[in-house]
């Protein structure tokens, strides 16, 4: 039986190593944590998340949702532990992250057809099939190799990850429950402010001072769009926070009976309910500094802070040049990249890039042809980007309708976001029947 190999324990690379474990091809697992450490990441488990407890909105009329609901008929394991380490999130999907990184560890290393191996790869494995999935935190030294291997000069950007609280540190008295718009259950504690508690914080965030990262890249620091630092967008306008993180649409402060000026929402993180992390507010702040302003915060002027906010460099690949829409390498069709390190942004789209990478690479080591998803699906759309995207200034994309094909039909606006829902997993059923995976 032949083996594929898989490097990268996080989340794509843990639903490549199952699918190709359940495709009936054993495969060697590489992960280098515990023994060499990220400057993100806080244990030796599988598929731990370090920015975030949320898998973003479940309601399938969300690109989001679509893309979930893609992954759930392509077999994901990662949705599976999701749903059972799920807390309270409103129409998102948010998970207990100790919970969900034990129950994907436990069924990996637990696999008869998965080898898991704890060290670091210095370089790209000469075995085929093999999936590089190393994420946005590759080692400098794998960075290297790839570097090397694909002939381009690797990108990088900077990502930056929001502070988290005690929960008993929090005020009940000045704050509310509520999720926008009531879209299921209360799961957002809300901080109101009023126009001047508002300003006054927006003032002491820009006068903040700004960790220094230590990094020979700092000086040409590109920050991904879709995860400033909120003292970032703060100098884009003293009103782009109440407009943006900090828009209070949707909520109403029973107290007053209105809408506050603008709210700062937290998070529940893990199924006790002890530890909430504040949406949006990814930060570069110096730690005395995240402490002393955003202790400004109704609610939050005592806050205990389980962990802080800062930021870090992701590496991504120069994938127009390098891969096709299957994430295999153009000059290498058994070596199969995928995750963040190809260039799509979030913690559902790189676990599902890792699905169809590990149904390909099984597929490749059993003799057959790798799949291609269908443009119409939302994974589809995003490796046609990834694979024929602006390569002159490529950039980490997201789950979008926009990326969709426009319908070749004539339709009512209000139905398109329906009517392409609806083609999406149509062609992914085609596609399913003619090529099972499991």
């Amino acid at each position: 039986m032949n083996e594929v190999v898989v490097v990268g324990g996080g989340l794509a690379g843990c639903e490549a190593a199952f699918q190709i474990a359940e495709m009936g091809s054993r495969v060697r697992l590489h992960e280098m944590r515990p023994g060499t450490m990220t400057p993100a990441h806080r244990s030796g488990g599988l598929a731990e998340l370090v920015c975030s407890s949320s898998l973003k909105s479940m309601s399938t009329q969300t690109a989001h949702g679509l893309l979930k609901s893609e992954m759930r008929r392509l077999g994901s394991l990662l949705l599976r532990c999701a749903d059972e380490s799920a807390v309270p999130g409103g129409d998102a999907l948010c998970v207990d992250r100790a919970r969900f990184s034990d129950l994907v560890t436990a069924t990996i290393s637990g696999h008869p057809l998965v080898t898991l191996e704890r060290c670091e790869i210095t370089r790209i494995p000469a075995d085929r099939p093999c999936v590089v999935a190393t994420g946005p935190l590759t080692s400098p030294a794998l960075s290297e190799s790839v570097s090397l291997f694909t002939g381009a000069n690797r990108l990088h950007f900077f990502d930056a990850i929001a502070p988290s609280v005690e929960a008993e540190s929090i005020d009940r008295q000045k704050i509310f429950l509520q999720s926008r718009y009531d879209k299921g259950e209360a799961a957002y504690i809300n901080c109101p402010m009023t126009a001047d508690e508002y300003y006054a914080f927006i003032d002491a965030l820009l006068a903040a001072e700004i960790a220094d990262l230590h990094l020979d890249e700092e000086r040409d620091a590109r920050y991904y769009e879709g995860c400033l630092p909120i003292e970032i967008m703060a100098r884009r306008g003293r009103e782009t926070l109440a407009h943006g993180t900090m828009k209070p649409v949707g909520l109403t402060d029973p107290r007053t009976g209105r809408r506050p000026y603008a709210v700062a929402q937290l998070r529940q993180e893990n199924s006790e309910g002890s530890v909430y992390g504040l949406v949006g507010f990814q930060t570069q702040l110096r730690q005395s500094e995240q402490a002393r302003v955003f202790r400004m915060i109704p609610g939050l002027e005592h806050a205990a802070f389980v962990r802080y906010g800062s930021v870090h460099r992701n590496t991504y690949i120069d994938s127009p040049h390098i891969l096709t829409p299957t994430l295999t390498c153009k000059n290498d069709p058994q070596l199969l990249f995928a995750g963040q390190l190809i260039g799509v942004e979030g913690y559902m789209e790189s676990a599902a890039t890792g699905i169809l990478a590990g149904i390909n690479a099984a597929r490749l080591s059993n003799g057959a042809m790798p799949m291609e998803l269908p443009k119409e699906t939302m994974l589809g759309a995003l490796l046609d980007y990834v694979a024929n995207g602006p390569a002159d200034d490529f950039q980490p994309m997201g789950s979008n309708f926009g990326i969709l094909p426009e319908l070749p039909f004539a339709h009512r606006k209000h139905d398109r976001k329906t009517l392409k829902i609806a083609r999406a997993m149509e062609s992914l059923e085609s596609l399913m029947i003619d090529n099972p995976t499991q």
